[in-house]
């Protein structure tokens, strides 16, 4: 695990030390020139100074903060319905939604831009923002998850008069920050880290998110790989950080939406 662990970290300590040369330094051997023997600070003071920069960084944080909410919503009352009510087809209804998560994204791309076109949502962050608020990989866990709550929990609170509603946020979210939190760890880190998306649904590069907002870093001679890897290197900060603080919660969430299949 040592060795997979530093397979996994070597291309970030390469990354960080390519942002503190010059572009002409980048491209000596990484290995061997680690620590440059001058540090340049030149491109972080770059990243500050282009204009778009901290758009791209606010659109990014738009995105994600505007899915995690919608998601929190429509996940988890569906999983809710899926694992705590009785209704007329809920399996097959389930296992269509189940089946779903055999299409994989990218083959749909296509047919998604040309819908996304006649509904006039294109090149505008709700192209990102709304297809990403139901995902059928996290109904999936949650249900999983309330699947391991005692039933009794909703029958004595029927008893005393509690619907369905009030049963799902007084007595069912609550005892859910596990596998909520371990929601909210993914789609930030798989929404902050997109790329294809922005790419192919924003045309407009002041709406553009960061991961494609970097690729624009161009010089004469082609691509600022340098000025990239500083941009690259301020964009995964949020994410580390996240990960930090919320990491206890993200492996008991993992751990918890397996027991009761």
């Amino acid at each position: 695990m040592l060795i997979v662990g530093l397979l996994m970290i070597i291309p970030f300590i390469i990354m960080i030390s390519a942002s503190l040369k010059n572009q002409a330094m980048v491209f000596d051997n990484p290995l061997t020139s680690i620590i440059p023997d001058q540090i340049i600070w030149d491109n972080y003071l770059n990243v500050f100074r282009d204009e778009y920069y901290f758009g791209w960084y606010f659109n990014s944080f738009r995105v994600v903060a505007l899915t995690i909410l919608l998601r929190g919503i429509l996940v988890t009352m569906a999983a809710y319905a899926f694992a705590k009510i009785e209704f007329k087809f809920k399996n097959l209804i389930f296992m269509i939604f189940i089946s779903t998560m055999m299409i994989t994204p990218d083959t749909t791309i296509v047919s998604r831009f040309l819908f996304y076109n006649t509904i006039h949502l294109s090149n505008s962050f709700w192209a990102l923002v709304i297809p990403a608020a139901f995902d059928v990989y996290f109904i999936f866990m949650l249900r999983q998850f309330m699947q391991s709550i005692p039933k009794e929990l909703s029958e004595a609170a029927i008893v005393d008069g509690c619907g369905h509603f009030r049963i799902y946020y007084r007595i069912i979210l609550p005892l859910m920050k596990p596998p909520l939190v371990t929601m909210i760890l993914f789609t930030f880190i798989w929404l902050w880290n997109d790329y294809a998306n922005p790419y192919v649904f924003i045309s407009d590069i002041k709406s553009q998110t960061l991961t494609v907002g970097l690729t624009t870093f161009q010089g004469l001679g082609g691509a600022n790989v340098a000025l990239q890897m500083a941009g690259a290197t301020l964009a995964i900060l949020p994410s580390i950080f996240i990960f930090t603080i919320f990491q206890r919660y993200f492996v008991e969430g993992i751990a918890s939406s397996g027991i009761k299949g």
